[in-house]
């Protein structure tokens, strides 16, 4: 196998988002449901620095998961969760923003070409929990 020793830089900086609102079931399989594809990995594959969740009305503390998908969505495999507090959303209050604190610009989420992550949580939200990913392909 040829190798390189030319190192290779993230190029192409993204984002994704997506909104989950039934609550993700089965994650004890590899065939979870009510989850939302978030994002896929470039052809060179991706490093994910950030994700958070946001809801967009009242919640109770809810457990928010990320899975990964190396067969197109097939295989959904359980990688991380986040607890989403409960909160009650008013004109006068900022909505909490919920991060999955393992990723960031000098530890990101290594991803693979075609890598595709998926997020849901484990509590059904009428209006929605949005989430949003800060990632860059090579």
């Amino acid at each position: 196998m040829t190798k390189t020793f030319t190192a290779p830089f993230a190029q192409t900086p993204k984002t994704a988002s997506s909104v989950t609102t039934a609550a993700a079931a089965s994650l004890t399989t590899d065939t979870p449901t009510d989850t939302v594809q978030l994002m896929t990995a470039g052809a060179d594959g991706a490093i994910l620095t950030k994700l958070h969740a946001i809801p967009r009305d009242t919640v109770t503390a809810s457990s928010l998961v990320l899975l990964i998908s190396k067969d197109g969505g097939t295989t959904q495999r359980l990688i991380d969760s986040a607890l989403m507090e409960a909160h009650t959303v008013a004109a006068t209050t900022a909505i909490p923003v919920t991060e999955f604190g393992r990723y960031s610009e000098t530890t990101p989420l290594r991803l693979e070409a075609g890598d595709i992550l998926y997020v849901g949580s484990q509590v059904a939200a009428s209006n929605g929990i949005v989430f949003h990913a800060e990632f860059t392909d090579y």
